[in-house]
């Protein structure tokens, strides 16, 4: 396993109040580049490649090129026990924890272990947080779990403090591809009051002024996979 080089980049940003940015890329839909090329000129921090479900795009395909055209640390963002490539930097183990299905709080983590203890993937802890963006995302149906309402930050720092008192190293909260809403600027706060653990942002972040409010908010990192890349103010 490699140092953790990702996740102190983040932790360093988070004591720095430097903001991170990360391009998440679909290998379904990877076809062009342009999202990479965009990306790459905006000088986002990382680059996420998975998705809620693979059907057509082949993710050797797609981290064998991204590593090709730059080195701009690759994360995976893994939906399923098959989306793992050695040839990646890292990847987000990501424990459902905002759900109750036990196979995304812990039965997919038993399966790709060994899987993972045979690279140098630098492997980060990441309690994931679904949160309602206004309409049924491909995650949500994907994993078989109900998102935390928009408006209920209680649950979210509940769910977060939790996370964190298991020894998780990262919380991410994400309305998911194709929401209608991003995560509400106050619930962002309030889980940032109440953990000490860096924070990541994403879906619905659409314009500059949705990743500046966020990030104002406490958001340590958020990712973006439209074409426009925010960038502004960071």
């Amino acid at each position: 396993m490699t140092s953790n080089t990702i996740y102190e980049s983040i932790v360093q940003g988070k004591k720095k109040q430097s903001k991170k940015l990360a391009l998440l890329i679909d290998p379904d839909k990877f076809k062009s580049g342009t999202a990479l090329k965009n990306g790459i000129a905006a000088g986002v921090d990382f680059i996420f490649v998975g998705g809620s479900l693979l059907s057509q795009g082949s993710l050797q395909k797609c981290v064998e090129t991204i590593k090709t055209h730059t080195n701009i640390p690759l994360i995976l963002f893994p939906g399923a026990t098959d989306q793992i490539d050695p040839n990646a930097d890292g990847i987000l183990f990501l424990s459902l924890i905002s759900g109750r299905n036990p196979d995304n709080l812990i039965g997919k983590h038993v399966i790709s272990a060994p899987l993972l203890k045979k690279t140098s993937l630098e492997i980060i802890p990441t309690g994931y947080m679904l949160i309602d963006g206004g309409n049924s995302t491909s995650a949500s149906y994907m994993s078989n779990t109900i998102p935390i309402p928009y408006t209920k930050s209680d649950i979210a720092v509940c769910t977060a403090m939790a996370g964190e008192m298991l020894g998780l190293k990262l919380i991410y909260m994400d309305t998911g591809s194709g929401a209608i809403n991003h995560v509400s600027e106050n619930m962002v706060r309030e889980v940032k009051k109440n953990i000490d653990l860096p924070v990541i942002v994403g879906g619905g972040i659409r314009t500059d002024e949705h990743a500046y409010n966020l990030c104002t908010a406490g958001a340590d990192c958020y990712w973006n996979n439209c074409r426009k890349i925010a960038r502004s103010y960071f």
